[in-house]
């Protein structure tokens, strides 16, 4: 089973996720997904997205918790219990899970992130019955005890060693999250802190398992081959039962006021290469009011989207001080959001001379604006980097649950194409110069240990390298269960 670092889910519910949903058209409104919903007596919301171009479904059930609504102290159990998950109901035994997917042909996996846990299947059309009743299942009848949990905590140890304390990268990822956020739960990394993680056991996990799984407490999105009139009898027979709980409301720590930026330098001889990030504190599509996040998501793309945006074009091809730059930017939480630009020096250059010119180019752009043609130019990209979203089968799953799950509603999902297009040029400069404060950021340093040997720096009649295609990954990476 595929591991769950960063893809196929982190780039999913990551930033590219929120474009994914653009399809544009000029005169008329969008219908972006169609889907169809309906909610169960028990509280359970149920979606659909009806997609007939191969005889497939995939089924994603989301769950409203996740890292940010651990007891304090106990960081790590959201994603624990996500593995749990597959250890085996009375009907389904420790193991029998996916392999039963398997054997009919389907795949299926799990992961977690600050403020969602999620399961899915992709099944043939037909297999759809057989895999509500195993979900169903597991929501209600899961049976853990220490000779099942223990071992699966070393599991989690281990991935959290190979994960996150064997990549420098990672180490630095996880120390400017606890440092962005002074208070508010976004600090804790997803997978838990090691300590906490050992002291685990299976008594925390059946706690929050009956605390919050419940079907009052989950979505149901289903996409592929399958009608309304189909998968409403199978959902009201596998999920109807089940009962209602009571579920604790999510009342999170919320941050102080930032009064003064924070500088994280991490160095390891594992690094080859140095490598320089800020993050700033930023609204999401439910939180906060300093900044439009459909702005916000117009400044990230023409900012640092690709090889014709403003950090390209400055950092890499004119200043030649970088082999890379860019930035991102994911609206998607319940709570706060962040802002990110990153940037990689080239050879013979030093992350000072980065830092100075993507700092140049964010003094030009709060202090000068944006233009007509860049904000027009930015939304028709992020209008066409999506463009064949409607034909994918787990990308309205994806989306719309993702949406539910974290407070935004189904109109939210399918008006997205017009309210990028009604983006103004004074709404992005709003937006800059709203987030992009510098006692509200952190900068991360990655270093090589010891440091390595001047390189001359690159002729510069030498073309300046290609654009590197993956960003730096957002602060907060989706952990999820492993082979």
């Amino acid at each position: 089973m595929k591991h769950r670092s960063g893809s196929p889910i982190a780039a999913c519910v990551g930033a590219a996720i929120m474009f994914a949903c653009a399809l544009v058209f000029p005169t008329a409104r969008a219908a972006v997904f169609d889907p169809k919903t309906f909610t169960l007596d028990n509280g359970l919301q149920v979606v659909l997205v009806e997609n007939h171009s191969v005889p497939a479904v995939v089924q994603m059930l989301w769950y409203k918790v996740g890292s940010a609504d651990e007891p304090r102290g106990k960081s790590g159990i959201a994603h624990f219990l996500e593995h749990l998950m597959f250890k085996g109901t009375e009907a389904v035994p420790a193991g029998e899970f996916s392999k039963i997917v398997a054997q009919h042909g389907g795949r299926d996996n799990a992961f977690t992130t600050r403020d969602y846990t999620g399961y899915y299947q992709v099944v043939a059309a037909d297999r759809l019955g057989l895999v509500m009743e195993m979900e169903a299942d597991r929501m209600a009848n899961l049976r853990l005890t220490d000779e099942l949990v223990l071992p699966e905590r070393d599991v989690i140890l281990e991935e959290r060693r190979s994960r996150i304390d064997n990549s420098p990268a990672a180490q630095l990822g996880e120390a400017m999250n606890a440092a962005l956020y002074l208070h508010h739960p976004y600090r804790l990394p997803v997978i838990g802190w090691e300590s906490e993680i050992a002291a685990l056991g299976t008594d925390d996990a059946l706690a929050f398992y009956e605390q919050h799984y419940a079907p009052n407490n989950a979505i149901l999105v289903v996409a592929g081959d399958v009608t309304l009139e189909e998968l409403r009898p199978l959902v009201e027979k596998h999920y109807g039962p089940l009962e209602a709980r009571d579920v604790p409301p999510r009342v999170r720590t919320q941050e102080p006021p930032h009064l003064a930026s924070r500088r994280v330098v991490l160095r390891s001889d594992q690094v080859r290469e140095p490598s320089w990030r800020r993050s700033y504190l930023a609204p999401s599509y439910t939180y906060g009011d300093m900044a439009d996040p459909y702005a916000l998501q117009v400044l990230s793309e023409l900012l640092g989207g690709g090889p014709t945006s403003r950090l390209h074009r400055s950092v890499v091809l004119d200043e030649r001080v970088g082999a890379a730059a860019g930035s991102w930017y994911d609206p998607n939480a319940v709570d706060m959001s962040t802002f990110g630009i990153y940037g990689v020096p080239r050879q013979g250059q030093t992350l000072e001379a980065v830092e100075a010119a993507v700092e140049q180019v964010l003094a030009n752009l709060v202090r000068e604006g944006v233009t007509e043609e860049e904000v027009a130019a930015a939304k028709q990209r992020l209008q066409a980097a999506a463009i064949f979203a409607r034909d994918s089968l787990q990308t309205g799953a994806r989306v719309l649950g993702e949406a539910l799950v974290t407070g935004r509603t189904i109109e939210d999902v399918e008006s997205w194409p017009e309210r990028i297009a009604a983006v103004t040029v004074d709404e992005v400069e709003t937006a800059a110069r709203a987030v992009f404060k510098e006692e509200r950021s952190v900068t991360g340093l990655l270093l090589p240990d010891p440091a390595p040997a001047p390189v001359a720096e690159a002729d510069p009649a030498t073309p300046a390298p290609a654009p590197i295609q993956t960003p730096a990954p957002p602060p907060s990476t989706p952990a999820g269960r492993g082979s």
